[in-house]
Formats: structure tokens, sequence, C-alpha cells
């Protein structure tokens, strides 16, 4: 049996062009605390998190106005047991039109209930996509986690 990945979508006024845009300024949206470049294809850029949560994310796939795909290379997760639950896993942007609104789908295809990260991963995501990205996109401020 196939567990479902961690999913979720949402519709905005901006074009396809201004929702690809904005996923890529990732320190305007997920942190402050990124290293390298997340505008790239082939780039690779670190995120941090206080002591909890590290993790290097390589772009291997980047569609101008359609799709981004960030390839976990490494990470560490330190507060459960598997600290590489995230390691190959993909986070994956499609972007669509849709009529005079655009529909961003968000994927951590590999995030799935199975795993003990699930619940406090999908959290944030919930919160990093679903309200600071979309904030983003739709005003040009998102909420993003703070440097240390």
């Amino acid at each position: 049996m196939r567990t479902k990945d961690y999913t979720s979508s949402f519709t905005v006024n901006q074009s396809p062009e201004e929702v690809f845009d904005a996923i890529n300024n990732v320190r305007g949206w997920w942190s402050e605390e990124i290293e390298g470049d997340t505008d790239r294809l082939g780039a690779e850029f670190r995120f941090h998190h206080k002591d909890l949560h590290r993790s290097m994310q390589k772009i291997p796939k980047l569609v101008p106005g359609k799709k981004v795909v960030w390839h976990v290379v490494d990470g560490q997760i330190d507060f459960v047991k598997d600290k590489t639950e995230w390691d190959g896993t993909d986070i994956v942007f499609d972007i669509t039109r849709k009529g005079d609104k655009t529909e961003l789908r968000f994927t951590h295809v590999g995030l799935v209930p199975t795993i003990e990260c699930y619940g406090g991963c999908s959290g944030a995501w919930d919160f990093y996509v679903n309200e600071s990205l979309q904030s983003l996109i739709a005003t040009g401020k998102g909420d993003p986690a703070r440097k240390e």
C-alpha cells in the first residue's frame, strides 16, 4: 500500500511568473538562514533552523512559470530517531494557470504519514507554504523564520 506524500495547494490572483519568482525567493518566505543560490538550475542551498533541522537542497528542475523541484541531498532532523528522514526526498512546486488565477500545488515527495517527522514537518509546511509563501505572492511580504 502506497502512503500519500504531503501535498497542499492554493490559488492566487498573480501570474504564474510572479508565483515562480516568489517560490525562488526562499529567504522571503521559508527562512532568512538560507545559504546559497535558490533561483538557478543545478544550484545547491542550505536551510538551517536552530539546532533542530538542517538540509541541503539541489535544484534539478526549474521551469519558469511552471515548476520548481528541490532534491534533498543531505539533511538532519534532530527531533526524530531517524535524523535522515528527508534525505532523497523531493520538494515540488507545480504552477498552473486556472482561468484568470494561478494555482500552486506543493508536494513533498517522501514526506508521508508513516515517518516520524510527518506531523511536525507537515505542520511547518502548512505555515511556510500556505501562509508565508502565499502572503509573499499576494502582498510582497512573507513571514520567514528569522535569523538567530
